[in-house]
């Protein structure tokens, strides 16, 4: 295997492990037997992890995409440190069950029909009111 073969192989690997211990640190913040701190904690680094919205808007060239590649793992880092054992154990179970499942092509494309036609609708709506 080549060197850019392996260098994509682990950024493959990165990323799947972050977007795993996103979902675990989401539902170790549901998880009653979480500490509050670090449930308020888990929760916000989850939810900036899963928001489309950054504190670094990523249409700045390379500090756009800092947040992404430096606080979220570091966030992830921390919170994965103050979860308790236990708890970080049943979550990360359940976060590899939801990712297991699997996607439905046919499902996706359906919603992607639906508000392309709602678009359209809506479009012809606004034109015959013009």
């Amino acid at each position: 295997m080549s060197d850019q073969a392996t260098r994509v192989s682990r950024l493959k690997s990165w990323a799947k492990s972050i977007k795993r211990d996103v979902v675990t640190v989401y539902f170790a913040a549901r998880d009653p037997r979480t500490p509050l701190g670090v449930r308020l904690l888990a929760g916000l680094v989850a939810a900036y992890a899963l928001s489309p919205i950054d504190l670094i808007p990523d249409f700045i060239p390379v500090i756009g995409y800092l947040d992404d590649l430096i606080i979220v793992p570091l966030g992830l880092l921390l919170v994965l440190r103050l979860i308790p054992k236990h708890v970080l154990d049943s979550s990360r179970e359940r976060a590899d069950c939801v990712l297991s499942r699997p996607r439905s092509l046919l499902a996706a494309a359906c919603f992607v029909a639906i508000w392309i036609e709602l678009s359209v609708y809506l479009f012809t709506m606004l034109i015959k009111l013009a």
